[in-house]
């Protein structure tokens, strides 16, 4: 995985490009044919993805995908950056909301967003962190959990006065064990299996026994 980072208003996965989008004309083909990757993914899996697929699907000429992407698997990097992206926005957003008042509330609106992405987003069944991508990382490669525990351990922290030295490890810790059960209740049941669901939110909950005061 190339040395994403998730900042706020970011433009997801730009890095990756041959030729960096600069009008908003190659904005929105850029977005068109990440969407088409996405929505291919969505029915087939990463695995199986072209990019002659990528550009049947956006309507494009093959050559307008290599315009941007050298090849598949940096369409699929560019796809991961965007759904992370995404999730990161979503995540930042639950845990910021007012109205989640308590560190429970925040983090269970935190683990909703990554349940309404795996059931809505397309592409994110199979791709999820990007992390799959990644069979020989690139020297100082960041993993996608690594990234996302460090903006929910920031805003625990500043929200509500999370401790410990190994905060982001232990987020990340569960993050990484509740997605294993997470893509087991989505494989075969689009909806979720609620089972699965239930048991990935104990997993990722447990993680923050006594870090906080209350």
């Amino acid at each position: 995985m190339p040395a994403y980072t998730l900042e706020e208003g970011a433009v997801d996965g730009v890095g990756l490009l041959r030729n960096e989008p600069v009008q908003a004309r190659s904005n929105a083909r850029l977005t068109a044919l990440l969407d088409a990757a996405a929505a291919v993914v969505d029915e087939i899996g990463y695995e199986r993805l072209t990019t002659a697929m990528v550009a049947e699907r956006a309507g494009a000429s093959i050559g307008t995908v290599y315009r941007y992407f050298p090849d598949r698997i940096v369409v699929l990097q560019g796809l991961s950056a965007r759904l992370l992206q995404q999730l990161s926005d979503r995540m930042r957003a639950a845990l910021d909301d007012p109205d989640n008042s308590t560190w429970q509330k925040a983090l269970d609106a935190g683990f909703e967003a990554v349940v309404e992405s795996y059931r809505s987003v397309p592409g994110f069944r199979s791709l999820r962190f990007g992390d799959v991508l990644d069979i020989a990382p690139d020297a100082g490669a960041r993993m996608g959990s690594a990234l996302l525990a460090e903006i929910i351990a920031e805003r625990l922290v500043q929200r509500f006065g999370a401790t410990g030295d190994d905060l982001a490890f232990q987020i990340e810790a569960g993050i990484v064990s509740s997605d294993a059960l997470l893509a087991r209740a989505f494989f075969l049941d689009r909806a979720g299996d609620d089972a699965f669901i239930n048991e990935a939110r104990s997993v990722a909950m447990s993680r923050y026994t006594g870090r906080f005061s209350d």
